[in-house]
This record gives structure tokens, sequence and C-alpha cells, in this order.
């Protein structure tokens, strides 16, 4: 199709905005693999004064039309926390961001991200990170690995032939996401395991569950260890107060306290890890509509995740450890801890961990020593403007 047929505009109103959800849904419909996002939490993420992310950050939302049809979105964003960081990490001063991307087809894709680029460069941008939907923290990365099945919760899903739309208009891959996965039924290899009982017995070590009626209080103490955690990571952006209260409002219905754990080293909080049932899967099933029968039965799966999958979004080593021994341990430990409580209580059979960056060495290095396995490939591209 012809690039000159296509109309950009910015979204302003009402109506606007809700053709820019709407896109989202039917261009993904044919999918098989993709899970429509609930539409109400959806909006919510889309929009300022309810997504805290607006708090530090600059945006502008666009719609591509061929005529009256609407065949495509962006959104070109700044996130003004992100300009502050250290070059070297990947963000910095002058790096903008796009992220949301649905095209018909190439020519609609390479449209979007011009105009992305072009008011990126308006707002004094030099360089553009993407894609970004909408923070490093909400679904960053375009999908390149994996697409012949379903994301778990908080993780994207896009269409093989993005990639290639992507790279057409100049970008280049900067950095890969992983994401493993594990079949939890099966114990650790022997030397894992050696490891596990050796931390275990050490009496400095203890792994609790978090407190669920101090949930806002645990909410944020574990983002408090991330933080710390990932502060020296490509891409961090830190995390503020609104945005960890934001958070666990938002998953502490999912949150199940023996799935969720705390490491302290001498009585002092140093590590975590946060494990959450793959509410993809019942989503999915109900189509993303909670209404006339989908509330009912998404409100049953979340009382009884049963056989559910289970995704590690997130874990973390204050910073001070991360170059001992002791960081594998704890990590070893609880993974061990929590997958042992999946399997017994819920009846899992199968994790997924990550998000990983391709050069965190750490991690990857325990995701491969427990014998999980690449199954998902998010890449991060980056262009000069």
């Amino acid at each position: 199709m012809a690039a000159s047929d296509i109309e950009i505009t910015p979204v302003t109103d009402k109506a606007g905005f809700k053709a820019f959800i709407d896109i989202h849904y039917r261009l993904n419909a044919g999918d098989p693999n993709w899970v429509p996002p609930l539409r109400g939490e959806n909006e919510e993420m889309f929009t300022p004064g309810k997504n805290p992310f607006f708090e530090h950050a600059r945006h502008q939302y666009f719609l591509a039309r061929r005529g009256s049809q609407v065949v495509g979105r962006i959104s070109a964003h700044i996130d003004e926390l992100a300009l502050t960081q250290p070059p070297e990490q990947g963000m910095g001063p002058g790096t903008g961001n796009w992220g949301a991307l649905e095209a018909e087809d190439e020519a609609v894709a390479a449209a979007l991200i011009a105009a992305a680029e072009d008011w990126l460069r308006g707002q004094g941008m030099t360089r553009v990170l993407a894609p970004m939907t909408l923070s490093v923290w909400e679904e960053p990365g375009l999908l390149v690995k994996g697409h012949d099945h379903p994301p778990t919760v908080m993780m994207g899903h896009q269409a093989p032939q993005y990639e290639g739309w992507v790279k057409a208009q100049g970008y280049e891959t900067v950095k890969s996401l992983y994401t493993y996965d594990l079949d939890v039924t099966k114990p650790f290899p022997p030397l894992i395991a050696r490891i596990i009982a050796s931390g275990e017995k050490n009496p400095r070590i203890r792994i609790r569950d978090v407190v669920l009626k101090n949930f806002d209080k645990e909410a944020a103490l574990i983002l408090d260890i991330l933080n710390d955690a990932w502060s020296g990571n490509w891409g961090f952006v830190p995390i503020t107060d609104s945005e960890v209260a934001y958070t666990g409002k938002k998953l502490k219905p999912l949150v199940k306290p023996d799935l969720i754990r705390i490491a302290e080293l001498d009585g002092e909080p140093v590590a975590f890890m946060m494990t959450l049932p793959d509410l993809n899967k019942p989503i999915k099933e109900i189509g993303g509509k909670l209404f006339p029968l989908g509330f009912i039965k998404l409100l049953w799966w979340l009382r009884h995740p049963t056989r559910a999958t289970m995704r590690v979004p997130l874990m973390g080593v204050r910073k001070p450890l991360q170059a001992s021994r002791l960081a594998s341990q704890l990590a070893f430990m609880l993974i061990d801890s929590i997958r042992k409580d999946a399997v017994r209580k819920y009846g899992a059979v199968r994790g997924e961990i990550g998000w990983i960056l391709d050069d965190n060495q750490g991690m990857n290095a325990i995701a491969t020593a427990i014998d999980s396995r690449v199954n998902k490939q998010y890449d991060i591209y980056a262009k000069a403007l």
C-alpha cells in the first residue's frame, strides 16, 4: 500500500483515545497467541492521572488513517527520570521513546514511527530507544522469538513482521531481554540442591513469606530492594513512591503470600523473589471481557489458581551482596522454596522467569543452572534522531 494515502493525526480528544485503544484489539484479534487485555486496565495504562508514570513523563499519541478507517497507532513519550540516568546504562539525556505500535502494514508502521520521531525531535530529543510501552517497568521490547505461544502476565506480544518493519526504519538492536521456561515439577540438579541445603543450615539466613496483612509495607520493602538491586542495570529508571503504591494495588489481587518470599541475612531483608500466577490464561479464556460472566470466572480463578503457570517477573539481591557467592545461593533458595509450594499447593507444572537482560551474566547463569531454557526474546532498538 502507498504511504501517500496515510494520514497521521495526534490524539486530542476522547474519540481519538477510544480509537487508540480499539485498534489494539482489532488488529490482533486474529492472532491465536495474543491475549486481549482487560479493557479498563488497558485504558488506565495510557491515562494521565491514573497511571503514575505520567507524573514524570511527557507524551503524545498518534493515529494512522486511510480515509475514515483507523489503521494504526503509536505513543511517543519522554520519561523525565530516564533523562537523568547515566548514558552508559542505556537511557540518559536526549533519549526519548516510542511504543504501543500497532499497524495494518509496513507503510503504516513507517509513517507512525516517523511521526513519533518528529515529535521527539521537537521536544529536543537526539536519540530514540524503542519500543517502550510505556516504561521499562511495563512492557519493554519487541517480541522477536516465541510467537508460537501466548505471553504470560505483564509481558507483551507482537506479530512477527513487526521486527522487519522496525529495522527497515534504521533501528539497530541494542539490548535483548530473555524469559526462561522451567519445568517446576523437577527437582534441581544435585549441585544446586547442595548449595540450597547449605544455605538452609546457615543460621544467618532466613527465607520468609510476605505478610499479607502488612502488604503495603511489604510491597514498599520489596520495591526498595528492587531499586537498589537494579540500579546499575541497563535501562534502569527508579520506581517512584506513587508507582510503588500503584503497583502494590494492582498486584494485590494476584498475590499469594507463599509465592512471594523475602530473604533476610542477620535479620535484614537483602533479597526477594516475586511469583505471580499467570493471569493471562483466564483473561484469554474470557476474551478480555469482564461482562457478563467474565468477572465471575476471573474471580473464581484468582481464588483457585490450580495448575497455573507461575511467572517470576521480579527478583533482586541488594547491591553490596551481588558480587558474592551468597547472592546466587539466596537466589537458588528463593526459587526452590517457591517452586516447591507452587507445585504442592497450586499444582503448578510450569514456571517462567524473566525478563532478564542478555548481559546479566549472574541471572542468566542461575536460570541455566536450574535447567530452564529461553522461550521468548524481546529486543530493544536505538536510533539517532
